[in-house]
C-alpha cells in the first residue's frame, strides 16, 4: 500500500523554536526551490522481506539508493519512481512507498539578549547540590550537526561526530544549540550543561546548504546511533504526519536497547496537531516550562506527552559568531530529559532502557492539574527523584505491539524476540507492563501443540484482558481486531484466565495482553501452559 505525503505549513509544525532556528517540514503551498514540489521529490520504498533479495539487483541497476539494507528501504528519484513503484506494487512487493519527507532549519527574526550568567532552570529540575558522573552512557543527537569549533565544544573530551558535520554557520545552529543544553562542560565560557562530562555523538541530517533535514537521512542517524550500541537518542524535530523510515528505526533503536527521547513540540497555542515522533509508542516525550513553572503556551499538548522540563530563555550556544542566545522551544526541553536520562543510566548501568524512560516518569514532580496530565504528562523533570526511584518492573521483549514485530516473517521484525513456548517448552513465565499510549499491548508468539490444552493466567496492577490469535492473523488492532481470533478473557479485575483446546495439528498463535477501555496502564503476570486435553 502507498501512504501519500501530506505536507502542512511549516508554522503548524512541532519543531518551530521561538528567539532561534527551528526544524521545520517546507511549507506545501509554496515550496523552495531547495525542497522542489511533491513532484519533484524522491520517493522511500520499504521491499517485503521475501521481495528483498529478488528486487535489489534490478532497483540498483535502474538507480535507486539503498538506504538501509536490514530494512529494506530504497530511495527512488522522481523519474525512477515514476515506472518502478507500479511495478513493485504490482509484483506485491512494497510494504510502504512515500514521498520523501523534508524538513528544514529557518532562523527566526528575534534579536538574542546578552548572554545570561544565570542559569534558572537547574533549580526546577531537582539537580542543585548533584554532582554528574563522568563519560558513561552515550548521548546521540540527531540534528542539524555540531559546530565542534565553538568554544563549548573546541578540544572537548568524549565528542564524537558520527558523519560529516556542516560547517558552522545556520547549518549546525540547532544542532550546536540542543548540544550545549546536554553537555557543555565547565571550562570557564559559555554555559554548563545538564550532564557535562557526557559522551556526546552528533549525527548531521542536514542536506544542501544545511538547512535541510530529510527523512530518509533522519532515519539514517537514529540507526547509525542505535547500532553503535545503547544510547539515549535525542530528537529535537518533529512533523505533523506520521513517516515510516523514521518510525522503522525507533522501532529498530528501541529493540536494540536505546532509548528514544522526542520534543512534544511548539504549537500549544495553534490547536496542538498531534506530531511525530513524539506520538510513537516507545518514544519519551517532552513538554516545556516556562520560569513560572507552568506549561508554556507554546508546548504542545498531548496524551502522549510523558513529562516536562523547561524550554523558555535557555542560554545556549549558538554556531552563529561562536556566540551564546537565549533559546525558546520544547527543542531545548527534549535534551535536559535526554541528559538526565543519560545521567541516571550511567549511575545504574544495570537498568534496561524502558525502565529508565519509566523512571524519568515516575519520579516527575506533579505540576497542576493533580495526576497525570496531556500538558505535563507526569509532571516537572527531577533528577534528585529519579536517581533514588525503586526500580520498576521490566518489560523487555520491546517492541511488541502488533503480530508484524513478532512474527518472524513480519515486515516489522525487528526485535528479534524468541516464543514464550516452544514445541519443547511448554511452560514459562513473563512479566511486563502495559500502558494505554506508550506501550498499548503486548503480542508474544506461542506453540499450541496438537490435541493439548493451552493455559494462560494473567495477573495485572489494575485490570487486564487476554486474546488468543491464530498465526493466519493480520493485526490484533483496527479492522483486523477479531480476524483470526480464537478466544477471548475479558473480565473486570485483576486476574483473567484464558484456555483453548487445539485440534490435532499443532501450530503458532499469538498471545496478546492489553488494557481495557478506560484503563491507562499496568503491570503484570503472564502464565502459559500447554496440558495434553483429557479423552
Amino acid at each position: 500500500m502507498a501512504y501519500p505525503l501530506v505536507l502542512t505549513p511549516a508554522r503548524s509544525l512541532a519543531v518551530a523554536v521561538l528567539a532561534t532556528t527551528a526544524l521545520v517540514v517546507a511549507p506545501a503551498a509554496s515550496p523552495s526551490p531547495a525542497t522542489g514540489s511533491a513532484q519533484e521529490r524522491a520517493t522511500v520504498v520499504q521491499l517485503t522481506a521475501a521481495a528483498a533479495c529478488r528486487e535489489s539487483a534490478a532497483l540498483a541497476a535502474a538507480g535507486a539508493e539503498p538506504v538501509d539494507a536490514r530494512l529494506r528501504l530504497w530511495r527512488l528519484a522522481p523519474q525512477v519512481a515514476a515506472n518502478v513503484v507500479p511495478a513493485l506494487r504490482a509484483r506485491d512487493a512494497l510494504v510502504f512507498a512515500q514521498r520523501e519527507r523534508t524538513y528544514r532549519a529557518a532562523a527566526t527574526t528575534d534579536t538574542p539578549d546578552p548572554l545570561q550568567g544565570e542559569q534558572w532552570w537547574l533549580s526546577q529540575i531537582g539537580i542543585d547540590g548533584l554532582t554528574p558522573p563522568g563519560p558513561g552512557v552515550p548521548i546521540t543527537i540527531v540534528d542539524s550537526g555540531l559546530d565542534v569549533s565553538h568554544p563549548e565544544f573546541a578540544g572537548r573530551p568524549d565528542t564524537e561526530t558520527l558523519n560529516a558535520q556542516e560547517p558552522a554557520g545556520i547549518g549546525g545552529e540547532h544542532g550546536t544549540s540542543v548540544a550545549s543544553v546536554i553537555g557543555a562542560p565547565q571550562n570557564g565560557v559559555g554555559v554548563v550543561g545538564i550532564y557535562p562530562r557526557a559522551v556526546l555523538r552528533s549525527w548531521d541530517a542536514a542536506k544542501g546548504d544545511g538547512t535541510q533535514l530529510e527523512s530518509t537521512e533522519i532515519a539514517g542517524g537514529i540507526l547509525a546511533a542505535a547500532r553503535a550500541g545503547k544510547s539515549v537518542i535525542n530528537l529535537s524535530l518533529g512533523s505533523d504526519a506520521s513517516d515510516l523510515p523514521i518510525q522503522l528505526a525507533v522501532d529498530e533503536a528501541v529493540a536494540s536497547g536505546s532509548l528514544v527521547v522526542a520534543a512534544s513540540g511548539n504549537d500549544g497555542d495553534r490547536g496542538s496537531p498531534l506530531g511525530y515522533p513524539a506520538a510513537y509508542p516507545h518514544v519519551l516525550t517532552v513538554a516545556a516550562t516556562d520560569k513560572t513553572g507552568n506549561v508554556a503556551p507554546f508546548s504542545s499538548r498531548s496524551r502522549y506527552v510523558d513529562l516536562a522540563a523547561p524550554g523558555t530563555d535557555i542560554v545556549v550556544a549558538s554556531a552563529l559568531g561562536k556566540s551564546w542566545r537565549p533559546a525558546s522551544g520544547t527543542s531545548f526541553s527534549s535534551p535536559m530529559v535526554a541528559a538526565a536520562a543519560a545521567w541516571v543510566w550511567t549511575v545504574r548501568p544495570t537498568l534496561t532502557a524502558g525502565q529508565v524512560a519509566e523512571i524519568m516518569r515516575r519520579s516527575a514532580r506533579d505540576l497542576p492539574p493533580t495526576g497525570r496530565d496531556l500538558a505535563s504528562g507526569f509532571g516537572m523533570l527531577n533528577v534528585a527523584a529519579a536517581l533514588a526511584l525503586p526500580t520498576p518492573v521490566a518489560d523487555p521483549y520491546e517492541p511488541n505491539d502488533d503480530i508484524d514485530q513478532v512474527s518472524p516473517s513480519g515486515d516489522r521484525y525487528v526485535a528479534r524476540v524468541q516464543p514464550l513456548t516452544t514445541t519443547s517448552r511448554r511452560t514459562t513465565r513473563v512479566v511486563g507492563r502495559v500502558d494505554a499510549y506508550e506501550d498499548p499491548r503486548d503480542v508474544y508468539r506461542v506453540w499450541l501443540p496438537a490435541g493439548h490444552r493451552f493455559a494462560s493466567t494473567l495477573t495485572t496492577s489494575s485490570d487486564g484482558d487476554l486474546a488468543l490469535y491464530s498465526s493466519s492473523a493480520p493485526s490484533v488492532v483496527g479492522r483486523f481486531a477479531t480476524t483470526g481470533r480464537l478466544a477471548v478473557a475479558s473480565t473486570r479485575g485483576t486476574n483473567e484466565r484464558l484456555v483453548y483446546a487445539n485440534g490435532k495439528r499443532g501450530r503458532w498463535a499469538y498471545i496478546v495482553v492489553r488494557l481495557p477501555g478506560g484503563t491507562l496502564e499496568a503491570t503484570y503476570q503472564l502464565r502459559v501452559s500447554s496440558a495434553l486435553t483429557k479423552r
